[in-house]
């Protein structure tokens, strides 16, 4: 039997250099993910990782940025609605979508404009 591949183990997005108070106001302090430390071998490269049980998002810091405009990571949520308006008052813009067969869900750009898409089971 050949190898197979069985879980994802991060999502890794990119960001611009410096920005990792932003990325921590937003995916800690609004998404609510925690930041873990970098192991110190890549803490010099800067950026943030995000992780609470599987759920692991890694910001990378790329020189020359450009935001994933339509590649994206899709969370599940729970009260999607107590998180969109936290999102709206913490001032970021949502993006509503067509429902997806058993699921709401909303998109939202994190502070670089990555798409990030937030789904909860109906």
């Amino acid at each position: 039997m050949r190898g197979r591949v069985i879980a994802i183990h991060h999502v890794q997005l990119a960001m611009p250099p410096g920005r990792e108070t932003e990325a921590r106001a937003f995916y800690e302090g609004v998404l609510g993910i925690p930041e873990i430390s970098k192991p110190a071998n890549l803490a010099a490269r800067g950026g943030c990782w995000f992780e609470r049980g599987d759920l692991k998002i890694h910001l990378g810091v790329e020189a020359d940025f450009h935001p994933a405009r339509k590649a994206h990571p899709a969370l599940i949520v729970e009260d999607l609605v107590g998180l969109k308006a936290s999102i709206v008052a913490a001032g970021y813009i949502l993006r509503p979508d067509e429902d997806l067969a058993g699921y709401d869900r909303t998109y939202v750009d994190d502070p670089f404009g990555n798409r990030i898409e937030l789904l909860e089971t109906k």
